[in-house]
């Protein structure tokens, strides 16, 4: 069962995925929205959400109807929200696999409740607020009221109107103008709410916060919260770092492939960008970019063996790269490298990555790619693999 290629890997602890849905579920003292989508963030969702299910969460999260569909088969029952866009052509698959629908735009909704009235069949929808962000949503601010938009969607015979939501743009930071921006997304939200209790419409659930705003902002008067990023051991911002102690879930592997002596004066990989300028020692390790493994990477970031840091040299090639590894004499071929993790005393973070690359952490762990094994751990023991190319 745990058989897999040792070429480029990924592992992922599955005690820190539970210690993490326990903490928040502690902090935040509400029903958690487990945030599932693309892959749950890279970390492989099949193992994740059993880890999750086991932890007691009743609902999921996810980008769009194929990645719901894959839940289904996976056989999990829990509930399942699409916080984005699914084909009206689709509607009928919404009904049979019991998914619930974000549900955003008045031309978008009848589109939907069309194309199921042709089935005779109903869904359950969350309609989604656009507080600020400007990127979906019934739009509700000083100059515009949502609240009658979405009368009109409760109306609509095809659905069954459970909950309704918005996202937080800037809840990540402590800056008095995110603050600021932050609590009048809040008070937009409220007034949509009341707005359309004024109408009759009411919502079984509400939901705001996500990563960041459980964090920052746990005294609001919603009943769920999304969990994402915090789910799998990550900050939402570096301000964030250190304000709830959740543990990574994932580490990046590789092996050494070659080790050779270069002497002064030799450029090293693509275009000459590094040369030598005394006698190196060189290990080629068997990853990059076409893992994931980002090319901005090249000469600025660091990878771990034996436990001791080692620079990348020259540029990171499509499937190999070099580093310099002069320091650390007792390397040889099929040695270990850590990519981000911890080796011995040292750890280079996916936070640390992200910032030689000018990005976030998400984007680090959700671009590794699909032909890196995923390695699940419990108690330090693997107990399943996840091999997108071979099954």
């Amino acid at each position: 069962m745990t058989d897999f290629v040792k070429r480029t890997w990924c592992e992922i602890n599955l005690d820190h995925i539970q210690y993490n849905i326990d903490l928040i579920q502690k902090t935040a003292q509400k029903e958690v929205i487990a945030v599932v989508k693309a892959d749950a963030y890279g970390h492989g969702d099949k193992y994740v959400c059993r880890e999750l299910a086991r932890a007691g969460v009743k609902w999921f999260a996810v980008s769009g109807i194929s990645e719901a569909l894959v839940l289904r088969k996976e056989g999990f029952r829990q509930n399942i929200l699409i916080l984005g866009y699914t084909p009206p052509d689709c509607a009928e698959a919404l009904s049979d696999n019991n998914i619930t629908q974000a549900v955003y735009d008045l031309d978008y909704a009848v589109a939907l409740d069309q194309a199921l009235r042709e089935t005779g069949k109903t869904v359950n929808i969350h309609v989604k607020v656009d507080t600020g962000m400007h990127r979906i949503g019934f739009e509700q601010s000083e100059a515009h009221s949502a609240a009658r938009e979405i009368v009109k969607v409760a109306a609509l015979p095809s659905f069954r109107t459970t909950g309704i939501f918005t996202h937080f743009c800037h809840s990540d930071s402590f800056d008095l103008s995110a603050i600021c921006y932050t609590k009048e997304q809040m008070h937009r939200l409220d007034t949509v709410i009341r707005e359309l209790k004024a109408y009759g419409v009411s919502f079984e659930m509400v939901h705001a916060q996500n990563s960041a705003g459980i964090i920052c902002y746990p005294d609001d008067e919603y009943n769920y919260v999304r969990a994402g990023i915090i789910l799998y051991g990550l900050a939402p911002s570096d301000e964030l770092e250190h304000m709830i102690a959740v543990k990574p879930a994932m580490s990046w592997k590789s092996i050494v492939t070659m080790v050779k002596t270069v002497q002064p004066g030799s450029a090293i990989s693509y275009g000459r960008t590094y040369t030598a300028e005394k006698e190196m020692r060189l290990a080629t390790v068997a990853i990059g970019y076409a893992d994931g493994y980002s090319r901005l990477f090249s000469s600025k970031a660091d990878v771990l063996i034996h436990g001791k840091r080692c620079r990348i040299t020259g540029r990171v090639c499509m499937d190999q790269m070099m580093v310099d590894i002069t320091d650390v004499p007792e390397v040889q071929i099929g040695d270990e490298v850590t990519l981000f993790g911890t080796d011995g005393e040292e750890t280079i973070s996916a936070d640390e990555l992200a910032r030689i690359a000018g990005t976030i952490n998400y984007e680090i762990v959700c671009n590794v790619g699909r032909r890196v094994p995923r390695i699940y751990l419990k108690d330090g023991k693997p107990v399943g693999v996840e091999d997108y190319l071979l099954g």
